[in-house]
């Protein structure tokens, strides 16, 4: 039983393409790198401040007054007074899950807010 020159060829070919393809992908990496300026070094004091700078716009719903509260977008007198009611929180998610603040608000100031562990 003899198959047809055109499977036969075909045959060939995928095993062919099965058999290059990991030359392929493989890169030649160079020995030694080009670069002869070395990369400058980042100054760890300076990441700490903008860490704490970050951390200090987020307003902690467990401590946060209702002021603070109502400066939050969609946070009304209302919804001050039912977040510090039902503290403390373990996490900010809280709000949506005890039923809050609806979940629309809550992806408005999720940004905004951490609840902190004391």
């Amino acid at each position: 039983m003899t198959l047809p020159r055109k499977v036969l060829l075909a045959l060939y070919l995928c095993a062919a393409a099965a058999f290059a393809t990991p030359c392929f992908a493989q890169a030649v990496q160079p020995a030694v790198p080009n670069n002869t300026n070395p990369a400058p070094t980042a100054k760890p004091a300076k990441a700490k401040p903008a860490a704490k700078s970050a951390a200090k716009q987020l307003l902690d719903i467990n401590t946060a007054t209702e002021d603070e509260l109502r400066a939050l977008k969609g946070i009304g007198d209302i919804r001050a007074a039912n977040i510090i009611k039902n503290r403390p929180y373990k996490g900010k998610d809280e709000l949506v899950q005890k039923n809050i603040i609806p979940a629309a608000v809550y992806a408005g100031i999720k940004d905004k807010i951490i609840a902190k562990q004391q």
